[in-house]
């Protein structure tokens, strides 16, 4: 069987919705757009998985968080696909993909075709097998990167409530994970190689005030340290963690959160691949003209940072780029993307906000007992990145703006006597400036148009 479509994105995950959406805005026709899915639901936030889906009491649960709630959209159910004449091709896997020909093959047989392909692949969790640890495959350990992990996790912590767990890895999952874990009642000992925890984002200052309100929840950390193998019992359940210093840690539960790779696999051979991803231009467009790559597994050229190719593992920019190249498509003047790399995480009762790129110097400020505070990264003289714990709204747009206008700063010392004043009083600056040349454009404008009605009008006199 061969259906024909003129747009197909690959992948259900949250750029897929976001692309939908943005496809429906622009005028997509009835039965020209297909989304193809592994999934047996339609995009989701998946954000929510690591968040509210792990909460003890009143967790998050679909419908709630379909796309595109996460960035205070309209929702997008699976009635709304059939009202907007999208076909959703659910829990289904593509085993092949041929560029030249425009065309993918299920697994079911069946050929899907496109004269435009957006690949949404997403990225897959590395396992433990990648790095040589073999028997890993037990029902008590999880990895969360899709609504069935989530259940199963969901399902293992009921069952062996207040019981012992380990997570392995001390970076974004782990650490969002660890405080979901912890927050269920469970004893959580985490466990990574590195110094400190988030070591590619935090510094050593900012991850011991994490570490410290972690332990004063119970969580307990072991670093510089890694898994070597496990101990199970007779029905090949995990009942240790076994580390390489030879430390048994008891496990009821193992939860492992050590990276992603990006799905190109079906793309390899076909298109120009970078940084792990696939390589696209500022319009999230490929090698090859027909198709888009957007989220984890576009590698695309970052404005703020000089246009270096970088992938970002975020949903800000999973929504932001599946946007963006259907903008491309559809209206064919979109420009290139200008994106400001942005993460945010909320465990337990704290809340933080990070944007550009943590290089060069770092200035923290504020008051780290009380959780309120923050750092600059400076490089060259001006801000490239700025880090916000416990920001309001308010503040955390005025950090945004201090990176994004690459704020100058003349006197490190009162940088950090000033904090987040700074950001504050720099971001009031720029809104000013901005305002002053959009009112001289509007004035440039009248200008221009009162004179061609002169010219006009005298000509008419003649």
């Amino acid at each position: 069987m061969v259906r024909d479509f003129v747009y197909v994105i690959l992948g259900g995950g949250v750029a897929a919705g976001y692309a939908a959406l943005e496809f429906v805005r622009r005028g997509v026709g009835r039965g020209e757009l297909c989304i193809i899915s592994e999934e047996s639901v339609p995009p989701y936030e998946r954000p929510a998985l690591s968040k509210g889906y792990l909460l003890p009491e009143a967790p998050a649960r679909l419908p709630t968080f379909y796309t595109c709630v996460g960035a205070n959209d309209e929702q997008l159910p699976p009635i709304w696909y059939k009202e907007h004449g999208i076909d959703l091709v659910l829990g289904t896997r593509v085993k092949s993909a041929n560029v030249q020909l425009k065309q993918l093959i299920t697994t079911t047989g069946e050929t899907i075709t496109y004269k435009i392909l957006i690949i949404a692949t997403g990225a897959r969790a590395l396992k433990l097998e990648n790095f040589g640890i073999s028997e890993s495959d037990a029902e008590n350990v999880c990895y969360l990167r899709n609504l069935t992990d989530a259940n199963r996790l969901v399902g293992l912590m009921q069952e062996c409530r207040g019981g012992n767990t380990v997570v392995i890895g001390g970076g974004y999952i782990g650490m969002e994970c660890a405080a979901a874990l912890a927050t269920n009642q469970m004893k959580v000992a985490m466990v990574f190689p590195d110094a400190y925890c988030m070591s590619r984002l935090f510094t050593p200052k900012i991850a011991d005030f994490y570490e410290s309100y972690y332990k004063s929840k119970g969580v307990i950390f072991i670093k510089r340290n890694a898994l070597a193998s496990f101990d199970n019992d007779l029905k090949g359940k995990v009942k240790a963690v076994i580390l390489k210093d030879g430390t048994h840690l008891p496990a009821d539960l193992v939860v492992v959160g050590i990276g992603i790779r990006p799905n190109t696999n079906l793309f390899e051979d076909q298109l120009q691949l970078e940084k792990g991803g696939i390589k696209v231009n500022g319009q999230m467009q490929s090698s090859d003209p027909s198709v888009y790559a957007v989220g984890d597994v576009a590698a695309f050229p970052v404005k703020q940072f000089g246009n270096e190719i970088r992938r970002l593992e975020h949903v800000d920019a999973a929504r932001k780029t599946a946007k963006h190249a259907v903008a491309a498509i559809m209206a064919r003047d979109a420009g290139d993307l200008d994106y400001l790399p942005f993460i945010y995480s909320r465990v337990f009762t704290l809340s933080w906000q990070f944007y550009g790129d943590n290089v060069g110097q770092v200035v923290h400020y504020g008051d780290f007992s009380s959780g309120n505070f923050g750092a600059y990264w400076i490089d060259k003289g001006v801000v490239v990145g700025a880090f916000l714990e416990g920001g309001n709204k308010g503040d955390n747009e005025a950090i945004a703006k201090v990176v994004r206008f690459k704020a100058t700063v003349n006197d490190i010392a009162e940088l950090q006597r000033a904090g987040l004043e700074f950001a504050l009083c720099k971001s009031q600056l720029v809104a000013k400036r901005y305002l002053r040349y959009a009112i001289a454009g509007v004035g440039v404008a009248l200008a221009i148009s009162i004179a061609y009605f002169a010219y006009g009008y005298g000509k008419s006199d003649v």
